[in-house]
């Protein structure tokens, strides 16, 4: 007897921004204290960004990450405890260890014993978890997968550095997977290349009780444009072939949400700037948590409906990039 395929399907989205929303005008009044001159005009013509949100002092990406998964488990009509599985996808965990995700797993009551672990793929770790998530799926180890990207990136942020301090805000999104006989996510691909690492980083580490090298994020943003720019497209018509479709075939597109230029560039290419879907004004950078953020605001304001096809991708440090396609 032929065994049916398994097929991942996302059930339910969330997310969770937090309670200070910072404007550009705000944020350009805090940095003028620090003789570090910009404005909301400089910052929407090179970013399109208009407000991001921060984190209370005492607010962790653990706590953002509850909630976001939270509203995801509501939409999915499911208790945490059916969860078999927590992926977070994180480049400021709570700790160096515990992992996130097992902070996650107490906070929600789960107590089952499921998998719980944490991805590092900064800005393409959704999309690394959502592809790691559906291979469990089909392999029939686990049934209802919660994956989650969350941030606090303005703890490594330098507020002294305009080119940087500006991008970035923090906040949690979630999806959950479930196994399902009818096709939802329909393929991915994920590449990498460590030789590009120095240009997005923060190069410090914990050493002897101290942190060694620099713990504030550094970027190169002429060389990360460049790059993006480049395997975004790539990437994008590697999961579109993966799954035997055109890229007319796209009806929402949903890149990482780091910068207007990057995302209408690859939109344009791909034909889909009408249907990409954009929070990066709002949200700016949120790293990990941008996708599924961006993915949520859709789903709910509904524009993205059943039956369409979605493409996220993202680029981050490392230098990583990847895309999913998949099916509501």
């Amino acid at each position: 007897m032929t065994q049916s395929a398994i097929y991942s399907r996302v059930v339910g989205t969330g997310s969770y921004l937090p309670a200070r929303r910072v404007t550009n005008q705000q944020l350009a009044e805090e940095l003028a204290t620090r003789g570090i001159e910009t404005s909301d005009e400089w910052i929407v013509a090179r970013t399109g960004i208009q407000a991001r949100h921060f984190a209370a002092p005492d607010q962790t990406s653990s706590d953002m990450a509850v909630e976001a998964a939270k509203r995801a488990l509501d939409m999915a009509g499911l208790n945490a405890d059916q969860i078999d599985l927590i992926m977070v996808a994180t480049s400021t965990p709570d700790f160096v260890f515990p992992s996130t995700a097992c902070l996650v797993q107490t906070k929600l009551g789960i107590t089952n014993g499921c998998a719980a672990f944490d991805i590092q793929a900064v800005c393409s770790g959704f999309a690394y978890a959502m592809a790691t998530a559906d291979n469990f799926i089909r392999s029939g180890a686990y049934r209802n997968v919660l994956v989650i990207g969350a941030e606090t990136f303005s703890r490594i942020l330098d507020f002294n550095d305009r080119t940087t301090c500006v991008l970035f805000g923090d906040g949690a999104g979630a999806v959950v997977l479930q196994a399902s006989s009818e096709p939802g996510i329909l393929s991915s691909a994920l590449h990498a290349d460590g030789s590009h690492s120095n240009i997005l980083c923060v190069p410090g580490n914990v050493s002897g009780g101290a942190v060694q090298g620099e713990a504030f994020l550094y970027m190169d943003g002429q060389a990360v444009f460049k790059l993006a720019v480049k395997v975004l497209e790539k990437v994008a018509h590697e999961a579109l072939e993966k799954a035997g479709l055109e890229a007319s075939a796209i009806d929402w597109l949903i890149p990482h949400q780091a910068n207007l230029r990057i995302m209408t560039s690859t939109a344009r290419k791909l034909g889909a700037e009408e249907k990409m879907v954009v929070t990066v004004d709002q949200h700016g950078n949120t790293s990990a948590a941008s996708i599924p953020l961006a993915l949520d605001v859709a789903v709910r304001d509904g524009r993205i409906k059943a039956g369409q096809n979605v493409m996220i991708e993202g680029v981050g440090g490392g230098f990583t990039w990847g895309a999913v396609l998949f099916r509501m």
